[in-house]
């Protein structure tokens, strides 16, 4: 890898941190203006919150946020990063995000829009706390 390779791809993981953490700092602050500016503008993009179906294209994805982020009962989030790929213009992200006392594994997509990088797709799901991943294949999913 050269030099020149190898200080876009640091740069471009660094890039992908921050868009993630603007998304989740968004979230945090109930911040709706920030979560519109999180996601990708042009592209196509959809949203799966824990239990519900499906949400696809903008208008849907981003009823769905501000609903959540006005509600003034929504639980505080905390995000701890798992991993991190970027693949060309695309990069993925895997975290836990604990709420209340529930863990939740996330996959956030995220593509090159504008030169920068925005979310297109955010997936949340109930998952054990990461304590109980100690092995490399979770116990509960062995045949």
């Amino acid at each position: 890898m050269t030099d020149d390779t190898d200080s876009r791809r640091r740069a471009d993981l660094q890039a992908v941190m921050t868009a993630h953490a603007a998304f989740y700092q968004a979230f945090i602050d109930r911040n709706f203006g920030a979560m519109t500016a999180a996601w990708a503008a042009r592209l196509p993009i959809a949203c799966i919150h824990p239990g519900w179906g499906a949400l696809v294209g903008h208008e849907a994805v981003m009823t769905s946020w501000r609903a959540i982020l006005a509600n003034p009962n929504a639980p505080a989030v905390t995000v701890d990063l798992v991993d991190l790929a970027v693949l060309g213009d695309l990069a993925r992200v895997i975290a836990y995000e604990r709420i209340n006392d529930a863990v939740l594994i996330a996959t956030n997509l995220l593509a090159r829009e504008d030169g920068g990088w925005k979310l297109i797709h955010h997936q949340s799901g109930p998952t054990p706390p990461p304590t109980e991943y100690a092995s490399p294949v979770p116990p509960h999913r062995l045949n």
